[in-house]
């Protein structure tokens, strides 16, 4: 099969190569998809799961991207949940190959079916930005209706998820990115915008949850806005500097089959729409990593074609 693989941690987005591999194999619990559509995360070059085994072995050459959605081939033995010729979309572990190859393996668990009136570019856009809004908005930082929430990075994959899942939780959102993300965050559902660029961020005023996905600067400065009992929640870096009188939580998305199906029955219902912002092939992935020019939302690879 063909498939995107990183050999040298060095070389980094040249690195990526389009390669031959074998089939993969499905271990208990696993099954063998058919990669339709797989979405990557840019910085992810530089995790350790990228390069190393659970046990901190070498794994090269391995395959990057942890989101996908296609179609079961294969189940590995004692696999329940899921059937050969279902469709489904999801993510794969952080220290196994991933999903930007022709076929992966993947834990049963972290799948969900997919709707057949969802189409596979989409769905791939939908499982760690959807779960990551969700997981950050509600479950550490316990947003609740009539609360304020300020959004960075509003006009990218996560946040775009995260203004929408917000605003229809009844919280007053306060997005932020670039002069050029305002029209596209306030159509998201945001009922205000602050331009990094040429606006005070201090401004926004206090809320009750910072949604942080950029970390440096911005995340310090972010913990002043927290009103007392407030959360900083962020998926950039560990917090270094906290909220006065607030919590600061720093998490990694973790897989949830059922969220995943209740995020897509959301986008069934109109009520949430992915930001893809490109749509590539898999022979053009390394360009994805580094495009030319700034991309709004989410790159796609379509590996095959639905």
């Amino acid at each position: 099969m063909q498939a995107i693989t990183v050999q040298d941690r060095a070389a980094g987005v040249s690195g990526l190569t389009l390669s031959e591999l074998p089939h993969p194999h499905a271990a208990e619990n696993d099954v063998i998809v058919r990669v339709h559509a797989a979405g990557f995360t840019p910085g992810e070059l530089e995790w350790p799961g990228t390069w190393t085994d659970r046990a901190g072995r070498d794994r090269t050459p391995s395959v990057p991207g942890h989101e996908l959605s296609g179609v079961v081939t294969e189940l590995g033995y004692g696999t329940t949940g899921l059937t050969v010729g279902q469709r489904v979309f999801g993510l794969t572990d952080w220290t196994r190959n991933g999903s930007l190859a022709q076929y992966t393996a993947v834990e049963a668990r972290n799948l969900a079916p997919l709707p057949a009136d969802i189409d596979h570019v989409t769905a791939a856009a939908l499982p760690i930005s959807g779960l990551t809004a969700w997981q950050g908005l509600f479950d550490h930082g316990h947003l609740g209706t009539g609360q304020s929430v300020l959004v960075h990075g509003s006009a990218g994959g996560v946040g775009s998820i995260a203004v929408q899942l917000a605003r229809e939780a009844g919280a007053r959102v306060i997005a932020t990115g670039r002069a050029g993300d305002r029209d596209t965050a306030l159509g998201l559902g945001a009922h205000a915008f602050v331009d990094l660029e040429a606006e005070k961020l201090e401004d926004a005023g206090e809320v009750d949850v910072v949604f942080d996905v950029i970390g440096g600067e911005i995340l310090e400065r972010s913990t002043a806005l927290v009103r007392p009992g407030g959360t900083l929640v962020t998926i950039a870096e560990p917090v270094t500097v906290h909220p006065r009188d607030g919590r600061a939580v720093f998490f990694v998305v973790e897989p949830d089959r059922s969220r995943l199906a209740h995020l897509a029955r959301r986008l069934r219902d109109g009520r949430l729409q992915p930001l893809v912002g490109a749509v590539r092939p898999l022979a053009e992935t390394a360009s994805a990593f580094a495009p030319s020019e700034r991309v709004h939302g989410k790159t796609i690879i379509r590996v095959t074609e639905d």
